[in-house]
């Protein structure tokens, strides 16, 4: 008869896999995939490394899990943005506002989520991540023509485009902040780079683009 966990050694399970899971996120905004090894996540979350791989088989399907967790967290922040505004473009400035903003707030996670090196498979999650976000955009740009505030155009090319056009922008930024810290080491301090005008650009240019009014400084 095969082995069948109890309850209490399932909820065990469940409860440090989710310390993992919390322990690699804070390491993935510190210091980036490099920073994230099975050994690192292993100290962070207090366990030991040979514990970490009852989890995750390796390195690159934690860092599929930690992926998919952190866009997670994105999309729903960038969900609830849209949901607090009434017009189709504003919808769509919210998406672009809230994304940008929190990627400038926590450069090295956006960097790692974004264009930092990865494993092959991270990379096929980010093509998820973006079709995401091209998703919602489409969405918003597909009322915004049903309602005549916008030209026709295809929505969801032009979301495409646009997703891309704001990750390549917030490349550069993201990019000026240090490097991460090998795991031994302190990380580095933050670069003091001011960004205050790479969102309201980013919204003005979306805004433009899409052939409507920009409003975003009325």
């Amino acid at each position: 008869m095969a082995y069948r966990r109890t309850p209490a050694v399932q909820a065990r399970l469940d409860a440090q896999r989710e310390a993992v899971l919390q322990s690699a996120v804070g390491l993935l905004a510190e210091r980036g995939y490099g920073g994230c090894t099975m050994a690192a996540v292993a100290d962070r979350a207090g366990i030991a490394t040979g514990s970490l791989y009852q989890h995750f088989a390796n390195k690159a399907e934690l860092s599929v899990e930690l992926f998919r967790r952190v866009v997670t967290r994105e999309i729903a922040a960038v969900n609830a943005a849209v949901a607090r505004r009434d017009a189709p473009q504003q919808r769509i400035a919210a998406v672009v506002e809230t994304f940008a903003a929190r990627a400038l707030r926590a450069p090295r996670l956006a960097y790692a989520l974004l264009v930092e090196p990865a494993d092959a498979v991270v990379d096929g999650e980010r093509l998820v991540f973006r079709r995401a976000f091209r998703d919602v955009i489409a969405t918003e740009i597909a009322a915004a023509v049903a309602a005549g505030e916008l030209p026709e155009q295809d929505p969801v090319l032009t979301a495409a485009a646009l997703v891309g056009a704001v990750g390549e922008a917030l490349a550069g930024p993201l990019a000026a902040e240090p490097a991460p810290a090998p795991a031994h080491e302190p990380a580095p301090a933050p670069a003091h780079s001011d960004n205050t005008t790479v969102v309201p650009a980013l919204v003005s240019f979306t805004l433009r683009a899409l052939g409507g009014r920009d409003d975003s400084d009325a």
